[in-house]
């Protein structure tokens, strides 16, 4: 049966915005006194939402008695700045056009906290976006790389997993798909690079935008 429903990962695929995410992260290091962290560092921190990523990037973790705090004042800092820099990766916008006038139903199911995700696809992607969840783990709905996410949109779009795919940048959106019994198409122009998505069990990889559609319109 064709595909006609596509859900996207939001951080590393469909836009980047891994700049913002350092520079919150850091300022809310700097604000309880504890050492910057790289771009680099930050780029290997993301992928498991933001508790996990300020976790990983304070000294001690979870059991730091500032980690807590530090992950309120992250999150206020964020949405303050999460605009700063991000920007959709090249022909993102073009490919999500080219999929509405094909039809198909667009999703994007991410990590970063509920409210962000929103806020963002209204931002960047106007119009463009028919469902938009983030991190939302209060209400039941666990994160990546549970299917939880996945299986909200099938169930708000009404739909078979038979005519889903997933598009992600990472080794967690590779498992979520596999989780959630759809195919997954992984990006190369995200936060990790194609042998690490090869190494994690990448079965297809779009190195444009324009792959996805070619992947799309071949299966």
């Amino acid at each position: 049966m064709k595909k006609n429903i596509i859900i996207f990962d939001l951080d590393g695929t469909l836009l980047n915005t891994l700049e913002d995410l350092a520079d919150s992260t850091n300022i809310a290091l700097l604000h309880f006194n504890y050492p910057q962290r790289s771009i680099d560092e930050i780029r290997n921190f993301v992928g498991n939402g933001v508790a996990k990523l300020i976790e990983r990037a304070i000294p001690g973790g979870a059991s730091n008695p500032d980690y807590k705090n530090c992950l309120e004042y992250f999150k206020k800092t964020y949405s303050k700045n999460m605009y700063n820099k991000t920007a959709p990766y090249n022909g993102i916008i073009d490919m999500l056009n080219t999929l509405r006038s094909n039809g198909f139903k667009i999703a994007v199911v991410s990590n970063k906290f509920d409210i962000a995700v929103k806020e963002l696809c209204k931002r960047y992607f106007p119009g463009l976006i028919d469902f938009a969840a983030g991190e939302n783990e209060a209400e039941g709905i666990r994160k990546k790389p549970a299917p939880d996410t996945v299986l909200k949109v099938l169930k708000v779009f009404n739909a078979d997993k038979s005519i889903a795919v997933y598009v992600g940048d990472s080794e967690v959106d590779i498992m979520t798909a596999q989780n959630s019994g759809i195919p997954c198409i992984s990006v190369s122009w995200g936060f990790k690079n194609k042998p690490f998505l090869v190494e994690h069990g990448a079965e297809f990889i779009a190195d444009t935008p324009e792959d996805i559609i070619y992947y799309l319109q071949n299966k």
